[in-house]
């Protein structure tokens, strides 16, 4: 099967060595300069029968060929008015242009006319004015810039200052009254006026007073109006009783620093037995000094009712105040209560209590013989 043989001089077969006896490839004009390739002639080379290298047969033929352009050779014959392209021509007219669509010239290029000066205004001629209407162009204003017209947006504005600030304090960047009132400054001043404060109350809030009885008469015998307007009286049938008295209190003020002022100081009375109450009283308004130990007398007004005289606490204060002569001692039982104490002192938020008892107190008042 015999295969095609290729039309280019680069690709054409040739025979092997072996047919022609030739020698090898290494002996051609590329290996050895001064032998001249086989199948060319070259005139200009004198005295030598070779050329190294490739030369123009050696290449495949692609199309076709034109001149080349520029340079010297381009500038010289532009001179002498040669018709040949040049690539400038069609930008600044100086030289022929290489499309003929809009006309060319035998030269080559077009002829721009001169322009036609403006005619200079003749004295005495009005020359037309040519009135032309151009609105007025507005101001191009962003949406950002109109929002920050508007009242709400001025209001978002105001408040995004006053954030950038507080972020600034708070970082310790700026201070709110000037330079000098930063968040370091603010913690000093804080604390001061804690501790002012803490001092301050410590010397002005009322401590509550301690209370106790007086040893030797814990009751004393109501005098004057107090005496007057509380009827005194022991019963058996109904059993009851009602007398006036009144309490001697000893009260401590040492832990004030101030005077003490009570709004009210009221005062009940319970027996210590069975529990039941017996007597109430209230001191009122009253004020007491500071770093002291006053005493003071609590008016009581005892009043209870029963069933019977079998009842136990009638018959506890009956046998306390009934007359001396009607035992062989002349010692009577002794009063056993206890007295609590309910005050309001201005400058606590709430109401104080207290209370204390006694065990041998003696009856303030003493019924006749004839009342047994």
């Amino acid at each position: 099967m015999c295969r095609k043989t290729s039309l280019d001089a680069l690709n054409s077969d040739f025979p092997s060595n072996s047919q022609t006896g030739r020698p090898r490839d290494d002996a051609s004009s590329f290996f050895n300069p001064e032998q001249a390739p086989r199948g060319s002639f070259d005139p200009l080379a004198e005295g030598r029968t070779s050329s190294a290298g490739y030369n123009r047969g050696s290449f495949f033929h692609a199309g076709r060929e034109e001149p080349l352009k520029g340079g010297r050779d381009e500038e010289e014959a532009n001179q002498v008015g040669e018709g040949i392209w040049d690539v400038y021509a069609d930008f600044n007219n100086t030289g022929p242009r290489y499309s003929t669509a809009f006309g060319q010239t035998e030269k080559g290029y077009h002829q721009i006319p001169p322009s036609t000066p403006k005619e200079e205004q003749q004295e005495g001629v009005a020359n037309p004015v040519e009135m032309v209407t151009v609105p007025a162009l507005g101001p191009e204003w962003a949406r950002s810039e109109l929002r920050d017209m508007t009242k709400a947006g001025r209001r978002e504005k105001k408040a995004e200052t006053r954030r950038e600030k507080l972020t600034a304090w708070n970082r310790g960047e700026r201070g709110i009254c000037g330079k000098y009132f930063t968040k370091k400054t603010l913690v000093f001043v804080v604390f001061g006026v804690c501790a002012a404060v803490a001092i301050v109350l410590g010397f002005t809030i009322p401590r509550v007073p301690a209370f106790s009885f007086n040893d030797s008469t814990p009751l004393v015998a109501a005098t004057g109006d107090w005496n007057s307007s509380v009827p005194t009286y022991f019963n058996r049938q109904p059993a009851n009783f009602s007398f006036p008295a009144f309490a001697s209190l000893s009260v401590n003020t040492e832990s004030n620093w101030l005077p003490v002022r009570f709004n009210h100081l009221h005062a009940s009375v319970y027996d210590l037995d069975t529990g039941r109450l017996v007597g109430e009283g209230d001191w009122g308004k009253h004020s007491l000094p500071a770093k002291s130990f006053p005493e003071i007398l609590v008016p009581l007004n005892f009043t209870y009712s029963a069933t019977n005289s079998s009842d136990q606490t009638w018959a506890n204060w009956y046998n306390a105040c009934k007359s001396k002569t009607l035992y062989v001692d002349e010692k009577r039982d002794p009063l056993q209560f206890r007295l609590v104490l309910d005050m309001g002192i201005s400058g606590l938020p709430s109401e104080a209590h207290t209370s204390t008892q006694i065990t041998d107190a003696a009856c303030p008042i003493e019924l006749s013989p004839s009342n047994a």
